[in-house]
């Protein structure tokens, strides 16, 4: 972690100069407003009604921090202990406005030297770019990522070279928050930057993007030559600038790659319980296509379902059998991974304005600086407002001037495993070589991979990283399949085309969208997968992105797929196949990273679209909504227990059947129910509640779900654990919540839409069952005796707060579960 007093010379001379800048610039605000001849916000076409944004901590991300680092933060923490009785006032009091244009003074005027390009500063120090051409608009863009997110550029403009290049067992963000250096190789930067070619293979929208790009590269390198030479960032190139749009999609834009893990779940399943019931368990553990599963839109689309057929094409390792390295490329990959983004939009029949109006944003973690910045962007068809990832020049989640738009972390597959077979060259066993492997009928040698120089941490020194890589890409360690050796590769659809996927963007911030069919074709070009919600003055709509694979038959979306070449990828989803829909005014779309439609299969990591799923807490939408119904939904779900709200009423139905085994034990349980009841299972409060309700039922929820799979998970129960934790307080994006459910309702024989195989919890019997939870009641009870004293009345929960990583920043809020930027935003006219 880092630490204030950790960070080096270079470092904080680069703040101070940036903040003796700033100062220099507040003398110059009149200069280039003059130039142009009129206040540059005076053409702007804005149609929206109503509209408001919040980014934690700030939007400045500088060291030293300054008041611009953390006064947005002051606003986000304000509205948290409103919960679900969020007014108009409060949102003006609690939001910054999203409309085009400073509102109110301007802080500041910054003079880039570039004529016809203006840059104000409102009184929250957020950008607002104007320029006279596109390519103005561009430099600017980069101009502030420079001034803003300098910081985080250095830190990460390395790093996110591991990204594109997909180094196995390498997290990129964890280099950055380590501020762990890599300098990649001239190898890897001719990857990275030939990637430019991808772009010019779309034509008219590509070369427009690389103009962009170039654009905004130009700008960075202008505003660093402004400070002291000591102070500046390396010169930023086109190939940066490549590797950074590919660095954000390994957080938030990929899924699958589980694959492997699955398969030696599966082999230990069908070693236990034998081959029918071991797949039956792991079906039912997989949740592929679970029919209660929440979904954004009620229509189906059939995606990396269940196989009905034989499945020679993907294959069950030996159990146990992994390499090292392949564990801990997983352990990695999964780390890096974070999904807590929302959006509500609702349509306007349930209006009290009768236009459609939403509350949406991205979770894109607690951070400083944190890892986008606010902008409003004008000029040469550009008009935009939002968020811009500091690597790019666009606004990728924000509005234009009718409609707004936003993005969740979708998690559909656009990653898979394959198993290369390995074999020698030479025809001998005992010179068996796992530098080739056997793909369409010839032994090949795998490519190596000069990546670059890693530097020092973690205990580590500094050293140079190769890997090897197959046609399916790079190779992150090996299995046997009935002992035989197979190497394992990982094929992702965005790999060597990052920058593709920023046509999307640059659609959407030029005023070409204007209706959900145009929002359709041109969230398509976005490769990374997303889900993405639309509205405007009249109508909303949904879809959900990426450059998605289709299979090719005779494979299991669930397990590896075997490299030999006949059951490599046959495709790509067209548009018509992903999740999409224009919502009639009477509806509305709901995604907490849930499921994106019916029959849409989960992807080989996702273990969590069953029956129970945090969106379920977006409840009290009625008729005549307005934003503060809205935002007050989002808020009192931010702050409450999902585990308590879905699954302990039928916890409590197991265990009134029977006897408590102890005074204590009973009187938790009576403790846990008020809360529950008497609440709302709410987990405000300074810290957060502290009181011995969720004190309680935090410290049996993982033995309660243990006790639910563990009579038939047996000695697979810690291998399970590693795939899928029980429990994920506070966030819920996880944990075993669906399975408790379920598995509970069929126990007590209520109402099962497409039940389990079997019921687990006592192996089938109620009986056992109740005495299995109330034995995880009581040894709960007896260890916060042992911690907290004999007084349950007095246990209280862990404090909790959430802090801004890597620690630099000395600055808290209470905790809640929500967007980190967001949007409160309807419209009242439209553009045709």
């Amino acid at each position: 972690m880092l630490s204030a007093e950790g960070l080096t010379t270079r470092a904080v001379t680069t703040g101070r100069a940036r903040r003796a800048w700033r100062i220099a610039l507040a003398g110059m605000a009149c200069c280039a407003l003059l130039a142009l001849g009129a206040a540059p916000a005076s053409a702007l076409v804005d149609l929206s009604g109503p509209a408001f944004q919040i980014l934690a901590p700030g939007e400045d991300g500088g060291l030293p921090p300054t008041q611009f680092s953390t006064d947005q933060g002051m606003l986000y923490d304000a509205l948290t202990p409103h919960r679900g009785n969020v007014t108009a006032k409060i949102i003006e009091e609690d939001y910054l406005p999203e409309k085009f244009g400073v509102q109110g003074p301007v802080l500041r005027t910054e003079n880039t030297g570039r004529a016809g390009l203006v840059i104000e500063r409102d009184s929250h120090d957020i950008p607002h770019v104007f320029g006279e051409t596109r390519a103005d608009v561009m430099f600017g863009s980069g101009w502030i990522a420079a001034e803003d997110r300098g910081f985080l550029l250095r830190l990460g403009l390395g790093p996110a070279y591991t990204a594109a290049l997909e180094i196995p067992g390498v997290s990129p963000f964890g280099l950055l928050l380590s501020a762990r250096s890599f300098t990649p190789s001239a190898q890897a930067v001719e990857y990275v930057a030939n990637q430019k070619n991808t772009l010019l293979e779309h034509g008219a929208k590509g070369e427009q993007v690389l103009s962009d790009l170039e654009s905004w590269v130009e700008g960075v390198n202008a505003y660093e030559q402004t400070l002291p030479p000591q102070a500046r960032l390396r010169t930023v190139t086109l190939a940066d600038a490549i590797a950074g749009f590919a660095f954000i999609g390994s957080i938030f834009g990929n899924g699958g790659g589980g694959e492997v893990a699955n398969s030696d779940l599966l082999a230990g399943l069908e070693s236990q319980l034998g081959t029918s019931e071991g797949l039956k368990v792991f079906r039912d553990l997989r949740q592929v296509n679970d029919a209660e599963a929440p979904t954004t839109t009620t229509k189906p689309f059939p995606y990396d379902t269940v196989p009905t057929g034989p499945t020679p094409g993907s294959l069950v390792i030996d159990h146990g059998s992994a390499s090292a390295s392949a564990v801990q490329a997983a352990s990695t990959a999964k780390a890096a991974r974070r999904k807590a983004s929302n959006f509500l939009v609702v349509g306007a029949a349930h209006t009290k304005s009768g236009h459609p109006l939403a509350v949406m944003g991205p979770q894109l973690g607690y951070f400083y600086p944190e890892i986008v910045m606010q902008a409003d962007l004008h000029g040469g068809g550009i008009d935009a407002q939002g968020i811009i990832a500091p690597i790019s020049p666009y606004v990728f989640i924000g509005r234009g001037r009718d409609f707004a738009w936003s993005l969740t972390s979708a998690g559909s597959q656009n990653t898979m495993q394959f198993l290369e077979k390995l074999c020698n060259t030479d025809k001998s066993p005992a010179t068996r070589s796992s530098d080739h492997y056997l793909y369409n009928g010839e032994c090949i040698p795998l490519k190596t991979i000069d990546a670059g120089l890693l530097g020092a941490g973690g205990g580590e020194s500094e050293h140079e990283v190769f890997f090897k890589e197959s046609v399916h890409g790079p190779i992150s360690g090996t299995v046997t399949v009935k002992g035989e050796p197979y190497a394992i590769a990982k094929e992702r659809s965005t790999r060597g085309r990052e920058p593709v996927g920023e046509i999307a963007f640059s659609d959407f911030d030029s005023n070409v969208v204007h209706s959900p069919e145009q929002f359709f074709a041109t969230a398509n070009e976005l490769e990374t997968t997303f889900n993405m919600s639309y509205l405007d003055s009249k109508r909303i709509a949904y879809f959900s992105t990426g450059r998605l694979p289709i299979l090719a038959p005779g494979t299991d979306p669930s397990l590896p797929t075997l490299g030999t070449g006949e059951y490599d990828w046959q495709g790509f989803l067209s548009e018509e196949q992903h999740p999409h829909e224009v919502a009639p005014a009477s509806e509305r779309f709901t995604n907490w990273n849930n499921k994106p439609a019916p029959e849409w299969g989960a992807a080989s990591d996702q273990y969590n679209y069953g029956p129970v799923h945090r969106v379920q807490l977006y409840t009290g939408f009625g008729e005549k909504m307005t934003e503060a119904k809205d935002v007050s939904i989002m808020n009192k779900a931010a702050t409450t227990d999902l585990g308590g709200v879905q699954d302990w009423p039928l916890v409590k139905q197991v265990l009134d059947g029977g006897p408590a085994p102890s005074p204590l034990a009973e009187q938790a349980v009576a403790l846990v129910d008020s809360w529950v009841h008497e609440k709302e299972a709410s987990r405000f409060g300074e810290q957060r509640p502290r009181g011995p309700g969720p004190a309680i039922f935090d410290a049996a929820w993982a033995p309660i779900a243990e006790a639910v799979l563990g009579p038939v998970l047996g000695e697979l129960l810690p291998e399970f654990k590693s795939i899928d934790s029980p429990a994920d307080i506070p966030s819920f994006d996880g944990g075993w919540y669906s399975y408790v459910n379920k598995d509970l309702r069929s126990e007590l024989g209520q109402p099962v839409s497409a039940p389990y195989s079997r019921n687990y919890c006592g192996n089938g019997s109620l009986e056992a069952c109740r005495a299995s939870l109330w034995a995880a009641i009581q040894a709960t009870v007896e260890k916060l005796t042992a911690t907290q004293g004999s007084n349950p009345s007095r246990w209280k929960a862990a404090k909790q707060r959430i802090t801004f990583a890597p620690g630099i920043l000395p600055y808290s809020m209470r905790w809640t579960n929500r967007s980190t930027f967001q949007q409160v935003i309807e419209f009242t006219g439209h553009q045709e």
